[in-house]
């Protein structure tokens, strides 16, 4: 008799994604965005099949443009033969928490193509330009068979560095006359990106853009990841630079891929998305903890007159201590 199987069934949805359903990939996703109780399960059976997409991230300021040139880079790739998943990140509405402006209206006419898969989502409350859930549906489009992801970031400024976790090229999408070399400048976004992308060239001010960006490279001591990004000029309504946009990040790939880069960006995102974790893990057990215990409620709800800081060093200490008990009990020979 043969020997019975002892690897752990995988979620149903995950042989239906990994056979092209779409239906299974709209419900796995809907699943991780409302944090079912199946989400654990089905994130560990579709992580093996991480990595296989190029992640590409757009991203800058409201109204730059990333829309409108993210569609026109799906087209570019369709044409290619490449199949594409896009992740839109929209600002939430107060109301139902959904996506409020709904990217994949202004992609509508990629809906029909089956090599194309749109989504759009809420950020939910993140400040960091992506959705909370963002991070786990790409491992969703990966297992669908994406050759590559573009992501677009919600476009709020300063906090848009959360792609940095998840992309492996970031174009920051500029625009001449909106001041977004200032802000963006200050905000310190510009040190994020791999290609820089001048949107909406054919308006006044674009050269001016241009040098400044080049003045700011030319000061720079050094690169991340040894990388001078290059600078590309495009009028995304009228489909003008694409092409020049993704040879761009096609070189940049190549470079990480020969430097050893490429994985260290997937190293610092499984670190991000594990100490991600870990923290919603503490805020869970900071809740039971203080529903169950006295003197942690009473220390949280500042019954005690002790100012926050003190509160929380207490509460720290008891922690620490406690792991040191469990250490010291698991060593060889305290056990009794």
């Amino acid at each position: 008799m043969a020997g019975h199987d002892q690897r752990p069934s995988r979620h149903p949805l995950v042989e239906r994604i990994l056979g092209g359903d779409r239906r299974a990939v709209a419900r796995a996703i809907t699943l991780i965005e409302n944090e079912a109780p199946e989400k654990r399960m089905l994130l560990r059976d579709l992580y093996p099949f991480a990595g296989r997409a190029q992640i590409v991230g757009f991203t800058g300021s409201p109204g730059a443009g990333k829309s409108t040139l993210v569609d026109q880079v799906i087209s570019y790739l369709r044409g290619a033969g490449l199949q594409v998943g896009v992740l839109a990140v929209d600002p939430s509405s107060p109301f139902t928490g959904g996506a409020l402006l709904g990217d994949r209206i202004r992609m509508s006419r990629h809906a029909a193509d089956p090599g194309v898969y749109i989504r759009s989502m809420g950020t939910r409350g993140a400040v960091g330009g992506l959705a909370k859930a963002a991070r786990d549906v790409l491992y969703v489009l990966e297992a669908f068979g994406c050759d590559v992801i573009l992501v677009e970031t919600v476009g709020v400024g300063q906090s848009e560095l959360d792609v940095l976790t998840v992309a492996d090229t970031i174009g920051l999408v500029l625009t001449p006359g909106a001041g977004d070399h200032v802000q963006t400048a200050k905000a310190g976004i510009m040190e994020i990106a791999d290609v820089y992308i001048v949107n909406k060239a054919d308006l006044p001010g674009a050269d001016a853009l241009v040098r400044e960006i080049e003045l700011m490279l030319r000061d720079k001591a050094s690169f991340r990841e040894d990388w001078r990004p290059p600078i590309v000029r495009t009028v995304a309504a009228r489909g003008e630079g694409t092409e020049a946009v993704w040879q761009a990040v096609r070189t940049h790939l190549a470079h990480l891929e020969s430097g050893g880069w490429r994985a260290a960006r997937r190293r610092l995102r499984h670190r991000s998305e594990t100490t991600a974790v870990l923290h919603h893990l503490f805020d869970r057990f900071i809740a039971e903890r203080a529903a169950s215990d006295d003197t942690w409620r009473r220390l949280l709800d500042g019954e005690t007159g002790l100012d926050p800081q003190t509160c929380a060093e207490q509460l720290w200490s008891e922690l620490k201590q406690r792991v040191a008990t469990t250490e010291h009990e698991a060593l060889p020979g305290k056990r009794i």
